[in-house]
């Protein structure tokens, strides 16, 4: 039987794969030192409108975890955001983590925020009514690299089942901003920034150790090639194989 975060995974990648038509470009089996099963999967696919999405499987019974990481990023210069989700459930405890990573700064950027992250409002809104305030373990420096209204909660089983509709709303908002693109008037504000430069930056402060001290842990797992491996397909759009 499919768990609950895998299924939601599944759903979220064929969503993606109906948005272009993407190209498994590498594969990859994770093993750990608890024995000579694989313990999960690393994959990339690329695109057009997509630059690359990258997904991460972990599933250790022995250890009680089932995590499904999708991310889905747009092109190096673009003002589009990624669209990322999580789906995990690790010992007896379900969670998500559910955002569109901004582009450029939204303290500064006012019209940027209001064409692509506003409206959303109505939905984030609607989830604390279904979540409450059970939030999820995530730090203020990674909190800073998100957006906003990014969802991250921990979830019993009714709950989990009731997000499947939050992320048909995040990602028909995100897929219909690929499809139109963003406004000149929108694009003109962020003339004062490298979108590309600030991408990088970004990613490579997000998925360091320093920052998510879950790359300890998965090091722990599946040995510091094996991480150090998936943090490199995160931060660059070139896959790096």
């Amino acid at each position: 039987m499919t768990s609950l975060p895998k299924s939601l995974f599944d759903r979220t990648l064929a969503k993606l794969e109906g948005v272009e038509d993407l190209k498994l470009v590498y594969g990859d089996d994770l093993f750990s030192s608890m024995g000579p099963d694989s313990v999960g999967r690393l994959e990339v696919r690329t695109g057009t409108k997509l630059a690359k999405v990258v997904t991460i499987s972990l599933v250790v019974p022995q250890i009680g975890m089932d995590s499904h990481m999708i991310f889905a990023f747009t092109p190096d210069g673009s003002a589009l955001p990624h669209f990322t989700l999580d789906s995990v459930e690790a010992g007896g405890t379900l969670a998500f983590h559910l955002d569109l990573v901004p582009r450029a700064e939204l303290a500064s950027h006012l019209a940027y925020v209001d064409a692509v992250f506003e409206p959303l409002s109505p939905v984030f809104e609607r989830s604390k009514e279904v979540f409450g305030s059970l939030r999820a373990a995530i730090g203020p420096r990674q909190y800073a690299m998100m957006s906003p209204w990014m969802l991250v909660n921990r979830a019993d089983e009714e709950q989990f089942k009731a997000f499947d509709t939050f992320v048909d709303d995040y990602f028909a908002h995100w897929s219909a901003l690929l499809e139109s693109g963003l406004p000149q008037e929108v694009l003109a504000t962020l003339a004062d920034t490298d979108l590309a430069a600030r991408d990088r930056a970004n990613r490579t402060n997000l998925f360091s150790p320093e920052v998510d001290p879950v790359w300890e842990r998965v090091t722990r797992l599946v040995g510091q090639e094996a991480s150090d491996k998936m943090r490199a397909e995160l931060i660059h759009n070139e896959v790096q194989g």
